[in-house]
């Protein structure tokens, strides 16, 4: 075999091997899941239920704090192509609406993202102990990072960790997702969100910041809480 036929086959291997690299994806239109949020210092574990509608650029999380041995509900209602989102305590039956800031939407890869691998969580070696993933790496607004696991087939979220000067390291995780929808009501505000003013803010939030938020409200909960007793 001479050098032009080495070339030749060496460059249509590079070429096979670029087609099949993975490329940034956009999950199911309608998923029904959970998740848990962490801090960095482990000082919160928040868990609950999310719903995503792309379609309408909307989702609900169903937010269960678990502080101690107590428990309250919060939920956030997110509006991405109305660029807003409730905080809403229904244990107060209270509801704020702030700005969002829509230029990065975690329920898909963003164009722009770098991938930095893929891999098999858990095992590949039976069929049935593990999934493909690819994990991706990138920018997020107000000189955040980010690195997200999607997993191949599918392009289902599993896992975010997500960096900002303003709040350092939070991770996400996902899991029992099942694509569709079954209640269309998720995504209306309740009744007493009704009289609800958008606040006025320096910078609109984003998505990750809209969930640190329920951290905080968990916590100024369990001080509350604390003192009443």
């Amino acid at each position: 075999m001479n050098f032009l036929s080495v070339l030749s086959c060496l460059c249509l291997a590079l070429t096979s091997a670029a087609a099949q690299a993975p490329k940034p994806c956009v999950s199911p239109e309608l998923m029904t899941g959970s998740f848990t949020l962490m801090d960095a210092g482990g000082l919160y574990v928040s868990t609950g239920a999310v719903s995503y509608d792309a379609l309408g650029q909307r989702m609900r999380v169903r937010n269960i704090p678990l502080v101690g041995n107590q428990t309250f509900k919060m939920d956030l209602l997110i509006l991405f192509n109305e660029k807003v989102y409730y905080e809403i305590d229904w244990s107060k039956l209270s509801c704020k609406k702030k700005a969002l800031d829509t230029t990065f939407i975690p329920m898909q890869v963003p164009s722009d993202a770098k991938l930095m691998g893929q891999v098999f969580m858990g095992s590949s070696s039976y069929w049935g102990a593990g999934v493909l993933t690819n994990t991706w790496y990138g920018e997020l607004p107000q000189n955040g990072q980010y690195s997200a696991v999607f997993t191949e087939i599918g392009c289902v979220p599993v896992t975010w960790s997500i960096y900002t000067p303003a709040s350092g390291w939070v991770a996400l995780s996902t899991y029992n997702w099942v694509f569709g929808n079954t209640n269309p009501m998720d995504y209306s505000p309740p009744f007493f969100c009704g009289q609800s003013e958008l606040e006025a803010i320096e910078k609109p939030d984003t998505f990750f910041a809209a969930l640190q938020s329920l951290a905080k409200q968990t916590k100024e909960h369990e001080k509350t809480s604390g003192a009443s007793h």
